[in-house]
């Protein structure tokens, strides 16, 4: 029980750190508040408002599943291949802003929070004797 329950707030937890950057999508002020790039032209601001309204729709994903436990696996792995490769290509590509840098980190502890939902919420089956 206590499991389960602290998996969900984790789920709900990490859910809203990608609902946050949805925000994005209002305004190109906002992108720029939020990533610290100068957002220069329509094409930048289309690309960066899309970004937005995905990374909301992975976070109300993982936020579905901590209350529905059939929405819970899908949930984790497309959050957690969102945040994954975000933090892979943030690595690989380096010598990002402050800001960017920033979202890498809270994606990597968000990921680890992630893992320690995805163990938690883990339904235990019952070991059957050998015969």
């Amino acid at each position: 029980m206590w499991r389960n329950r602290i998996a969900r707030g984790l789920l709900i937890g990490v859910g809203l750190v990608n609902l946050a950057p949805g925000v994005g999508v209002l305004s190109s002020d906002r992108l720029e508040a939020l990533y610290g790039v100068p957002v220069a032209d329509a094409d930048l601001e289309l690309l960066l408002r899309h970004r937005a309204v995905l990374l909301a729709a992975v976070g109300a994903g993982l936020v579905a599943g901590a209350v529905t436990p059939t929405l819970r696996t899908p949930a984790v792995l497309v959050g957690g291949a969102s945040m994954g490769s975000y933090v892979a290509l943030a690595a690989a590509v380096g010598g990002t802003n402050e800001q960017l840098t920033r979202v890498a980190w809270v994606d990597v502890a968000a990921l680890a929070a992630l893992g320690v939902a995805a163990g938690l919420g883990r339904t235990r089956r019952p070991v059957s004797p050998v015969a």
